[in-house]
């Protein structure tokens, strides 16, 4: 019935609904058609007649029948299927779920694959729910399991059915009937034709064998938050890139999709700290957190700070957008830094964009640009987070004193500074430098700990009072457990993480050296966790984008619009595991072969 979808089934059933402009039942029509199916049988049940109308008796020379079920409010799919029990005998077939959006390619590989009976499944992932099997080398079904009896800890051991089977004239004659009728005089209408299934592999393994989802998209949309995804999913090329920008994360959601846009530092979790997390996590779940009081002391022994220097917050975009309300004025940013562009303010902005042709800028440079305009915050980060080049620690501290005299305050984002290895290191978070310069403040997200799905930040600045003012700002609970939590054990393992940054430093150094070498990168200068590269032409960044999405599933950021850099085009590549950074490696050589990678 659809009835989590609200609005798009009070007119149309399930199968009606459109994704991407584009009916379900349409979209699968016309891959049974690429297929070359004869006839296709519809259970109708919730505003059937709407379906029937719309597809009526013929696509395509497809002929197309019907079987109602009146009973469909009080029964489950397990009558639906038992109506058309008749229509199962009669010939081969293809068994689909009206709420399934897939790739053209699966079906061809079920009705291609020469086993006769055949269930295709896909490797447990974290978004999938219902109905899971266990299979065994042979991709025999020996198990089912059902929602109520999935157990986490044979997660890997699960793969998802997808609700798309291939039953044969015989099996269904000679063992899926008759165990459906007898099923349901025992239980009832009210089940899951699936649980026929279960018990046929039960007593015989070999009846029904699984074949594994090796790429093919695929998606089930029960609600709302399935459409938007599945949207998502299926986008065309013209709109794919553009609806993932748009998200602004959550990319977790987005089945096998590597992401190598967004920074972060995969090595910490090896240190222990995520298994601690993890043996804590019911009772940091149904514990209510602490008040801004203790959380700025967590936050003061994490970093060394003075407790009245330091607010922690739910990322750096609340607290820079706290900061901007209590002092008000315009904004200077050197680039367009994602932690200020698209928040509400009534502030205006000037945006210092650096025009030398290796992206450098230094202090002087700076000042140049500030001569000329009036500005009552000046913001940067340090590593450059969309270069990844460093502004010595010097030159930082002349440039705060020089905003100092123009009462401007400086706002410095090091959240990516712990990978900095310059010789006089970069950071300002100190209490001398902050008391000595008290118009600095510092922000810091928790990229570098890897732990960005905890929405933890710090704010950090020597005027004791701007702080108080921002504290007294922000919500009592503005911390969450787990953040709360990590913040008090993250001392235990201090050398975990500076041996994770030292390991992300030398795998950045390996990618750079192993990307210099596609033919169409030029690779930039960094000391954070990413590397910016330069798209030579002919190449473009849209083509690159595309090809490693389609291609390989990997994801990759466009900051061509944050250099602007005269035409020239820009991709970050995130630095991962040896293991993600062969993939990437892997797929940019064979980009490389092709146009318009090749020169």
């Amino acid at each position: 019935m659809g009835k989590r979808l609200k609005e798009f089934t009070k007119d149309n059933t399930k199968c009606m609904v459109r994704v991407n402009g584009e009916m379900l039942i349409d979209r699968v029509v016309a891959q049974l058609l690429r297929l070359g199916v004869s006839r296709l049988v519809v259970v109708t049940g919730y505003k059937g007649e709407a379906l029937r109308r719309h597809l009526g008796t013929e696509r395509g020379g497809m002929r197309i029948e019907y079987v109602d079920n009146p009973d469909y409010s009080r029964t489950n799919n397990i009558y639906s299927l038992w109506l058309a029990k008749d229509k199962l005998q009669q010939e081969d077939t293809l068994l689909l779920e009206s709420d399934l959006i897939f790739d053209y390619g699966l079906l061809e590989d079920i009705a291609a694959n020469k086993e006769p009976n055949l269930a295709l499944v896909a490797k447990y992932e974290p978004w999938m729910d219902g109905t899971m099997v266990q299979i065994d080398k042979d991709c025999n079904i020996v198990n089912f399991v059902p929602k109520k009896a999935f157990d986490y800890k044979y997660a890997d051991t699960y793969y998802k059915t997808v609700n798309i089977y291939k039953f044969s004239k015989e099996f269904s004659a000679n063992k899926y009937v008759p165990f459906l009728e007898a099923y349901i005089k025992a239980v009832g209408n009210n089940e899951y034709y699936e649980n026929v299934l279960s018990i046929i592999t039960f007593l015989n393994s070999s009846s029904l064998k699984a074949l594994p989802v090796n790429g093919g998209k695929w998606y089930e949309i029960d609600d709302k938050l399935d459409l938007d995804t599945a949207e998502l999913i299926f986008a065309g090329d013209g709109d794919i890139l553009g609806k993932l920008s748009a998200r602004h994360g959550g990319l977790w959601r987005i089945p096998r999709l590597i992401d190598f846009s967004f920074p972060t530092n995969v090595f910490f979790a090896g240190s222990g700290i995520t298994d601690e997390l993890e043996a804590n996590f019911r009772t940091l779940l149904s514990s209510s957190p602490s008040a801004m009081e203790v959380n700025s002391l967590c936050a003061s022994k994490c970093w060394n700070v003075k407790e009245e220097y330091v607010v922690p917050g739910n990322g750096v975009c609340e607290l820079v957008e706290r900061l901007r309300r209590e002092l008000g004025g315009t904004v200077c940013t050197v680039r367009r830094l994602p932690a200020v562009f698209g928040r509400t303010s009534n502030s205006g902005f000037h945006v210092y964009v650096p025009q030398n042709a290796d992206l450098s800028y230094s202090a002087e440079d700076i000042m140049e640009f500030l001569r000329l305009r009036r500005a009552g915050i000046l913001m940067l980060s340090n590593p450059d987070l969309v270069t990844g080049s460093v502004m010595p620690q010097k030159d930082i501290l002349r440039l705060a004193q020089w905003c100092g005299e123009r009462n401007m305050h400086m706002v410095v984002d090091e959240s990516a500074a712990d990978f900095c290895n310059a010789p006089s290191g970069c950071s300002v978070l100190d209490d001398g430098v902050l008391e000595r310069h008290p118009n600095i403040v510092v922000v810091r997200d928790m990229a570098a700990y890897g732990i960005a799905g905890i929405r933890l930040a710090i704010l950090c600045s020597g005027d004791s009072e701007l702080v108080d003012r921002i504290k007294a700002s922000s919500g009592l609970w503005n911390v969450n457990s787990v953040a709360e939590f990590f913040m008090q054990i993250l001392g235990k393992y201090e050398s975990g993480y500076t041996r994770s940054c030292g390991a992300l430093g030398k795998e950045r150094e390996y990618l750079r050296e192993e990307l210099g070498k596609s033919g169409f990168l030029k690779v930039m200068p960094s000391q954070a966790n990413f590397l910016l590269c330069e798209v030579m032409k002919p190449a473009t960044v849209s083509a690159l984008l595309l090809w490693m999405l389609r291609k390989h599933n990997i994801l990759l950021h466009d900051s061509t619009a944050q250099v602007n850099a005269d035409g020239r085009e820009f991709v970050r590549i995130a630095v991962r595991s040896r293991a993600d950074n062969a993939r990437l490696l892997a797929a940019l050589r064979e980009a490389g072969a092709f146009p318009p990678f090749r020169k």
